[in-house]
């Protein structure tokens, strides 16, 4: 698990914020990350909304390879569209600042993807649950490629935001 703080663009890594886990239904978190974008002073939106910028607001090509790699990591989605699902995710908690989205697994991953407003930034978490080792292993090769695509559709948000 990578904390430390990379400053390239507008997003960051960051080291989560312990209380952020209370938030998590999974009931043990063994891997979380965290993120934040600056957004400037678009905070206009809700967590919901911009979560749904950030994961259905994508270019489809970005929107494609989501669904490809929560499929190959056997995430269970629904259908997106659906006004209780968030790209697939179930929508756990939505409150007007924060939003958790969650997804069980076929394969023993749960996981669940956390955004919070704050001021002037949007901080994304992510929290998976390893149920046996096969998960474990299964995390391992794909953090790197979860890492880069988390950045990478971040940092499009915060480009969509400061036009």
């Amino acid at each position: 698990m990578t904390h430390t703080r990379i400053d390239e663009g507008r997003v960051h890594q960051i080291t989560p914020v312990p209380a952020t886990r209370t938030l998590s239904t999974l009931g043990r978190v063994d891997y979380e990350d965290a993120f934040v974008v600056d957004v400037g002073g678009a905070l206009t939106r809700s967590a919901e909304q911009w979560v749904r910028e950030i994961l259905e607001g994508a270019p489809i090509g970005v929107r494609l390879r989501l669904l490809s790699g929560w499929s190959a990591i056997g995430l269970k989605l629904h259908l997106p569209g659906s006004d209780r699902s968030g790209r697939g995710w179930d929508i756990r908690t939505s409150e007007p600042d924060f939003i958790l989205l969650g997804a069980d697994s076929q394969v023993g991953m749960p996981g669940e993807l956390l955004l919070r407003r704050e001021q002037n930034r949007l901080q994304f978490t992510t929290f998976v649950r390893y149920d046996n080792p096969i998960a474990r292993a299964a995390w391992a090769s794909t953090e790197a490629a979860h890492v880069r695509t988390v950045r990478s559709i971040l940092e499009l948000a915060g480009r969509r935001a400061a036009r």
